[in-house]
């Protein structure tokens, strides 16, 4: 069975069906036990383009992909020869303006299923003029048609060589659009798009300077149901990489909404936080929020592997520069809780521990 999977859901470490695919700043695709052993290993090189990765290197959660393995079947998919023999003929019923709603929307239907199979129909769609037809659908205010042209373009998507022409082709004001004015399920679908297409740097910094994609961003993580929250916040962390959209995010009102739904238990809004904390205008911000220490002692006791390591990170950040910040946090038991994280079993969870138990050593010899 596994063996009949399409080679873009196995692993180029393990050539394993990935479980837990995530994607590296190179923009390559691994599992997430596959590049963590890598990793611990010492290497510092994305293992397919030898590239150098950003310290500590980012790994990003391909949620997209993971959707698709795991509703992937192969007795639900007909013959794609079936449909794309003429894909012109489905083309033709999404822009003629005298198809009938079912009609259009089971031509989407049809191009979502047979675009999960494999790079090659990925391509033959977008080189058909897929594209065009599409876009036009995500203006409807049907949201059965709106939400199915924004999952084929989040296939169409996944592939590396299709991000910046996709963007080039002008998706980008649609999804925003969807983003922000969405139906159904559509604005989280939006923002899985738009998290997709970033995975390359050259989109961070195209689509991060669009006039409303990052305010949409902020504004969902604000208002959006869990899911959309959830799926703001992990395209916010893709985007902030990129030290430009940092800026942009914090002026943007990205903070306060950020440390609100972290409060709620969103550990993905931490995540955002950490780098944010990189830049003052930020780290100023969070000084001022009472909550702020609680809320990231809390990770830090009870959050996962990944909540924890970036609250580290984010106190690090902020304790290295604000006296009062650090003198708090000591006061609070960071210290004998980064102490016991010396002991965890994630390796980036020690390294965090033992840097801001450095940051906080210091702090205690100025008492």
């Amino acid at each position: 069975m596994a063996s009949q999977l399409p080679d873009d859901f196995k692993c180029p470490i393990s050539l394993e069906i990935m479980s837990d695919p995530v994607i590296l700043s190179t923009g390559h695709t691994f599992d997430r036990s596959s590049i963590q052993r890598w990793l611990d290993a010492g290497h510092r090189t994305c293992p397919i383009t030898k590239l150098p990765l950003p310290e500590p290197p980012s790994l990003i959660p391909n949620h997209a992909l993971r959707s698709l393995i795991s509703n992937f079947t192969l007795v639900s998919f007909p013959d794609p020869q079936h449909y794309l023999s003429n894909p012109q003929t489905l083309l033709h019923l999404l822009l003629s303006p005298s198809s009938r709603l079912e009609d259009k929307i089971n031509s989407l239907d049809q191009l979502t299923r047979v675009s999960k199979r494999d790079s090659a129909i990925r391509r033959r769609l977008t080189e058909s003029g897929a594209v065009s037809a599409v876009l036009n659908c995500i203006d409807s205010p049907e949201p059965w048609l709106q939400e199915k042209a924004l999952h084929l373009l989040l296939n169409l998507s996944l592939d590396d060589d299709s991000k910046v022409g996709l963007v080039a082709e002008g998706i980008v004001g649609k999804v925003v659009y969807a983003l922000r004015c969405g139906v159904g399920d559509s604005r989280a679908v939006a923002a899985t798009v738009l998290t997709s297409l970033a995975v390359l740097e050259v989109n961070k910094v195209t689509i991060g300077s669009y006039p409303d994609a990052i305010p949409g961003l902020v504004s969902l993580l604000q208002i959006g149901n869990s899911r959309e929250r959830k799926e703001a916040a992990t395209a916010l962390f893709t985007f902030c990489s990129f030290p430009d959209n940092r800026v942009r995010a914090i002026q943007n009102g990205a903070v306060p909404i950020l440390i609100q739904n972290a409060n709620s238990g969103l550990e993905r809004a931490v995540e955002v936080l950490g780098l944010l904390a990189k830049c003052k205008l930020a780290r100023d911000e969070m000084g001022r929020c009472s909550q702020l220490l609680d809320i990231l002692i809390g990770i830090m006791r009870n959050g996962s592997a990944r909540g924890v390591q970036y609250a580290l990170l984010t106190l690090s950040s902020l304790c290295c520069y604000s006296e009062k910040m650090g003198m708090e946090a000591l006061r609070g038991g960071v210290f004998e809780i980064c102490v016991g994280l010396l002991e965890d079993d994630n390796e980036k969870v020690r390294r965090n521990a033992k840097t801001l138990i450095q940051v906080l050593q210091g702090k205690r010899k100025n008492v």
